[in-house]
């Protein structure tokens, strides 16, 4: 079993579990206290001994005790104060010294903050933005005495209605009502230089030139600016930037930055764009979506989204929709279970309803239970174990499964093939003396009855060309034979009744001459038929 000391957990594995459980009970908390999403969990052997730590950001109250916390099987190894809110944790190799150590990287706010060997090593600064000139200027007027605190308010407003993007100084200034509060504010602030920082929101790696595990990798960040950057592991400053229509809220990181890379990025508008090396327009390759995203993993070649709009969607890394699973309850977090040991590949969807769900490709393959609703779950090596599952729930508790060595997933689970109802067998009933006579009858006028058949083919064919030349003579046919008036009209009926769709096609068969100020109207049958609309403008 687990090599890792999980000795002082509180919970008895073999009373948790039900014997057919793929999951061992490894370790549970429920007063652990802990914040915190998937983007700020991670698995990594920070150490190099072989020992796989737990590192999460944990934001506290969500306004201040956001902590790095580093666990070593259930005890607690360390713990760094982070200044502002966490929105990713990844680890990553940055240089080929020896013992090879990962550091750890977070993003909070403008900042990124380097660990290494669990102790600060390096902060990188996004860079700033460029403050509208108008607002900087305001600022200056204020700074010289040359206009009030009242006008500054006004114009501030004017600029943010018209969708100016303000500095955070302005817009707190906006936020302020009492008098006495604008002008202290004002003189605080208005000789300290104008910033127009952004932040960022989503963090991942890419390997820059081997593909190996312990490589050297980037970072890639995206921006609260709807921009992507790819920062270099050892000088950290920007080997590449691209831009977004949106803001990127999920990363999904493939291949290597010097050779050939695919970032495919969720953004905030529900839209899923593709980023290669060398393409400047990432609209050419999007997918979009009729619903807000919560989640989203890249598994081999296909992409798999969680909707809120309680839907699991795959599609294929050329945006092809490949499928779409209806789920009980709104999906919380997503996540891979990438099973080395078995080759086992699945995705794990939390719902609100307190369930984690398996899906091997769109076949629902273990259902998971838990006490509270799962936020946040990391899939990976902890301690010596290949197959952990960490979870981190609404409530703050902190919950450790591990996949047992002998869970097999049957195939039956895994392939769509026919429903069980099929194997039954029907009750057909014996065959009776009129079904026999009929039989020897077919047999025995076996040739007559085609020749009847040929004939009545042939008339059928006969009608129906008579038809078509009457309706040509009575220019009944769909193409205008008038030059002034050149159009093609077709109509198709859908449906098997009582009630139908009729859609028309009117089409303008010239290139030259427009045809314009047309109307259609139906003729038929009011005994027999009913239409909601008979003219159409």
């Amino acid at each position: 079993m687990a090599t890792v000391d999980f000795a002082k957990h509180p919970v008895d594995i073999q009373k948790t579990e039900p014997k057919q459980s793929k999951w061992l009970d490894a370790y549970q908390d429920p007063v652990a206290s802990l914040y915190s999403f998937t983007q700020c969990i991670t698995l990594a052997d920070i150490q190099a001994d072989g020992d796989w730590k737990l590192i999460i950001a944990d934001l506290g109250t969500g306004s201040f005790n956001m902590k790095l916390k580093v666990y070593k099987g259930t005890d607690l190894l360390s713990e760094n104060t982070i200044i502002d809110l966490p929105t990713g944790v990844v680890t990553f190799y940055m240089d080929t010294h020896e013992p090879r150590t990962p550091a750890i990287a977070v993003a909070s706010g403008p900042f990124i903050y380097i660990y290494k060997n669990l102790k600060p090593y390096f902060k990188f600064t996004l860079p700033p933005l460029e403050v509208h000139q108008v607002e900087q200027d305001l600022w200056n007027q204020v700074k010289e005495g040359r206009i009030n605190v009242y006008v500054l308010r006004e114009m501030l407003e004017g600029l943010r209605s018209e969708g100016t993007t303000l500095t955070v100084r302005s817009l707190r200034y906006l936020q302020l009502s009492d008098a006495g509060d604008l002008v202290q504010f004002c003189e605080v602030y208005k000789n300290s230089p104008l910033k127009r920082q952004t932040v960022i929101t989503c963090l991942n790696t890419l390997k820059k030139s081997m593909a190996d595990e312990d490589a050297i990798s980037c970072l890639v960040l995206g921006t609260e600016d709807k921009s992507i950057y790819v920062l270099d592991p050892e000088a950290f400053t920007i080997l590449a930037t691209m831009s977004l229509p949106s803001v990127p809220v999920f990363l999904s990181v493939t291949g290597m930055f010097d050779v050939e890379y695919r970032i495919v990025v969720a953004c905030r508008n529900g839209t899923i764009y593709t980023l290669r090396r060398g393409q400047d327009d990432p609209v050419k390759n999007c997918i979009e979506l009729s619903s807000q995203i919560v989640g989203m993993e890249r598994l081999n070649k296909t992409i798999y989204v969680a909707c809120m709009d309680q839907t699991v969607k795959c599609f294929s890394s050329k945006g092809k929709k490949l499928w779409t699973v209806k789920l009980p309850k709104s999906i919380t977090t997503l996540e891979v279970v990438d099973y080395k040991p078995k080759g086992f590949k699945a995705v794990l969807v939390a719902l609100s309803s307190g369930e984690v769900h398996v899906y091997k490709e769109k076949y629902l393959v273990d259902v998971i239970k838990v006490d509270d609703v799962v936020t946040a779950m990391r899939f990976g090596r902890f301690g010596r174990e290949d197959g952990a599952l960490v979870m981190v729930t609404a409530c703050g508790g902190l919950q450790i499964k591990i996949l047992k060595r002998t869970a097999t997933f049957e195939e039956r689970d895994f392939q769509g093939g026919p429903p069980a109802a099929q194997n039954i067998k029907l009750n057909v009933p014996k065959k009776t003396k009129l079904f026999v006579d009929q039989t020897l009858r077919e047999r025995e006028n076996a040739v007559t009855m085609h020749r009847t058949f040929q004939r009545d083919l042939y008339l059928l064919r006969l009608n129906t060309a008579r038809a078509y030349a009457k309706a040509l003579n009575q220019s009944m046919n769909p193409i205008s034979t008038n030059p002034n008036e050149p159009l093609k009209l077709s109509a198709q009926v859908q449906g098997i009744g009582p009630t139908f769709k009729m859609t028309v096609n009117l089409q303008n068969t010239s290139l030259n001459n427009a045809s314009t100020n047309l109307h259609i109207t139906f003729d038929y049958d009011e005994k027999l038929y009913n239409f909601r609309r008979t003219y159409i403008p």
